[in-house]
């Protein structure tokens, strides 16, 4: 059972999928929702009132861009953690949403479930992505990444492979934290160190390439 809640932000302008969200949140353990924005300026003034864990964001909104919101609370608030939730899964607003500091990215064609699990992860140091997402990452930056791993020593020790592997098998950051009797915080440091030695961004990135080096299998 969890012992804190993971409070929630909600910016849709769509209101029925707004009130679905809200529902979702109200109806599992361990979320708590702080509020429901419209509009980028009511989202504003809500985060001069509280500060939330997560924020799911759309980026088609009725005054502006998403990706301004994204990019203003990784400015200026980067321990709220931003989810995408979106129509858009074209190459040019994934990657536009993700260097702007988005940590998950998502379509609404995801099940309400997988959202509610989606905001733990996220919340746990993960970055949760629909699969068509994935791909786009992949095909853009694996090359890259797999290029920085080759050109560099930066090896992972046998705590950052046992993690990555917890990973690779679909543990959050919390749970293999718990398999592996060490702290949330403690297992997130480690995996803030595996992203930066092996040059990716997510855990998609992570995965994949150490299964190409054979550092998992």
């Amino acid at each position: 059972m969890s012992t804190s809640s993971i409070s929630i932000l909600i910016v849709e302008d769509d209101a029925p999928l707004r009130q679905e969200f809200e529902r979702m949140v109200q109806a599992h353990e361990g979320l708590r929702l702080l509020g429901a924005a419209g509009t980028l300026a009511q989202a504003r003034a809500l985060l001069q009132r509280c500060r939330p864990d997560v924020m799911i964001v759309d980026l088609g909104l009725p005054d502006g861009d998403g990706v301004e919101l994204i990019a203003a609370v990784a400015r200026e608030w980067p321990e709220t953690a931003s989810l995408v939730a979106t129509v858009f899964g074209d190459e040019a607003h994934v990657i536009r949403a993700i260097e702007a500091g988005a940590r998950g990215y998502l379509l609404k064609d995801t099940s309400l479930e997988e959202f509610a699990h989606a905001l733990r992860v996220v919340h746990d140091g993960g970055s949760p992505l629909s699969p068509r997402i994935a791909c786009h990452l992949l095909r853009r930056l694996a090359p890259a990444a797999q290029s920085a791993w080759q050109a560099g020593p930066n090896a992972l020790t046998s705590r950052e492979i046992d993690i990555l592997t917890h990973i690779s098998q679909g543990y959050t950051v919390a749970e293999a934290a718990s398999l592996m009797h060490i702290s949330t915080h403690t297992a997130s440091t480690h995996v803030k160190n595996i992203y930066s030695k092996l040059a990716v961004r997510n855990r998609v990135e992570a995965v994949n390439l150490a299964r190409r080096q054979g550092l998992i299998r």
